[in-house]
């Protein structure tokens, strides 16, 4: 039987392995997904992970052992739900649209051979993940993915720059970039022993950074850069777990240590006592699998932030001696209350909150956001002229214009100006949850400015304006 050579230039068939429940990256998501990742590889040796929740393998070898690509997705969907665990199985040409065929409803999507520019015509520009080319595409006509494609490629990337050119790839059905796989003659791996074997995380992510920059030196020594990397960890009892990591871009040193850590999470959950390993790790070993040429990269205006990566560095050290959730960051979340439009995670973490900033989200605090939100609200009593306590009905009545305000135990503060009441009910489904307050900016005669609440009689303040 002939084989049918693939089109010039077009990209392998891929299938991705999505579980939308697991694509977080703590570590209760890390070790539920290494299960589904153990699944994948009863189907292929080379499973790449490209990030909690998602992997990605070569369908072509598999595809003609199991009878085809629909048998192979279904059985594979078929081991996965014997675990318990729900998935979206994609094939397509190329790993974006794959990704994309994933995300399909209700189970995935088999995209024929040939039919991914059909198939991504006439999907959102949103589905690039670029959000400032996304948000500038519509306002210029571009609403999909068809009408980007069908820009000649000088244009867009006159117009959008790298970005637009990678676009317009992902659009036309494209690998993001021509990648050269190559094997380097010499061994650029770097490894670490640990001695005595360590029994936490911390130190083995720790070293991990140490190790990505060594890597990193010896590649550009070399004028080569990674995209994929297997990670390689071996036990003080002989055992050896390793694991393919792939990035859409260029795999950083901070990416790599980030990659460890999940890894030792999805390793934890198969191995005692919630360890990574019973005698703890004895090596840790980075192996840049996939290799490109190096083509530089464009500094910012004022060259490369110093700072952040300064930072980063430090954190990591923190994070090592204290723990993972030592350090924090905040990240804009959705919500209606002052405090739960910020929310800190772990840092390294993905910037994914729990609830999304792009809902309407009825009754929220318009801009300006307060500039100080307390942890806990502050009681505090808000009197009329005559030293009433000021109330609101039902109907969102007040008893008296607010004159005073009394926070704790300080001196009143005379009310010049005050706006409201604006009621909110919250989570009116839940009894046990709901909320009903009426809230109220108050500015003082000293200059400061509150936001403050009624609920249940009593006054509370939630932040103040700087």
């Amino acid at each position: 039987m002939s084989r049918r050579p693939a089109a010039a230039g077009m990209p392998p068939r891929v299938l991705v392995l999505s579980c939308p429940d697991w694509q977080q990256e703590d570590g209760p998501a890390a070790r539920a997904f290494e299960a589904v990742v153990g699944v994948a590889t009863e189907f292929c040796p080379q499973v790449e992970v490209l990030r909690p929740g998602v992997c990605a393998f070569a369908a072509r070898g598999p595809a003609r052992y199991f009878g085809g690509e629909a048998e192979l997705a279904t059985k594979i969907a078929a081991a996965v739900s014997q675990r318990g665990l729900a998935c979206q199985v994609g094939i397509a040409d190329g790993l974006f649209a794959a990704e994309l065929a994933a995300r399909a409803e209700p189970a995935g999507l088999l995209v024929p051979p040939g039919k991914t520019p059909e198939f991504l015509a006439g999907l959102p520009v949103g589905v690039l993940d670029m959000p400032d080319l996304c948000e500038l595409l519509p306002r210029l006509g571009i609403e999909t993915l068809g009408a980007l494609a069908a820009l000649p490629p000088g244009e867009a990337a006159g117009r959008f720059g790298a970005e637009g050119t990678l676009a317009c790839r992902l659009a036309r059905g494209l690998d993001p970039r021509p990648l050269v796989p190559q094997r380097p003659a010499a061994d650029l791996s770097v490894q670490m022993e640990f001695d005595p074997p360590v029994e936490q995380s911390e130190p083995v992510i720790f070293a991990a950074k140490a190790l990505a920059d060594e890597m990193h030196d010896r590649l550009a020594a070399s004028g080569l850069a990674c995209v994929r990397v297997q990670v390689v960890v071996r036990c003080a009892d002989g055992r050896e777990l390793a694991r393919l990591w792939r990035h859409d871009g260029l795999l950083t040193a901070l990416a790599v240590a980030e990659r460890v850590r999940w890894q030792l999470d999805g390793w934890r959950g198969e191995l005692p006592d919630g360890e990574p390993s019973a005698g703890g790790v004895a090596l840790l070993r980075l192996v840049p699998d996939q290799l490109v040429r190096a083509t530089g990269r464009q500094l910012a205006l004022w060259g490369d932030c110093v700072i952040s990566d300064r930072v980063a560095r430090a954190a990591i050290r923190v994070q090592a001696m204290l723990g993972h959730a030592a350090v924090t960051r905040p990240v804009v979340s959705g919500g209606r209350r002052p405090a739960e439009q910020a929310v800190t995670v772990p840092f390294g973490d993905a910037e994914v909150p729990l609830r999304p900033v792009d809902r309407p989200w009825p009754g929220h605090i318009p801009a300006p956001a307060p500039a100080t939100v307390y942890p806990a609200p502050i009681p505090a009593t808000v009197t009329d002229d005559r030293g009433d306590a000021v109330t609101v009905s039902g109907r969102a009545e007040l008893s008296g214009p607010p004159a005073w305000l009394r926070i704790g135990g300080a001196p009143v503060r005379a009310i010049d100006h005050w706006a409201g009441p604006w009621p909110v009910t919250q989570r009116w489904w839940d009894p046990g949850q709901a909320v009903r307050q009426a809230r109220f900016q108050l500015v003082t005669q000293d200059g400061n400015a509150w936001l403050a609440v009624v609920q249940d009689g009593s006054w509370q303040l939630e932040a103040c304006y700087d």
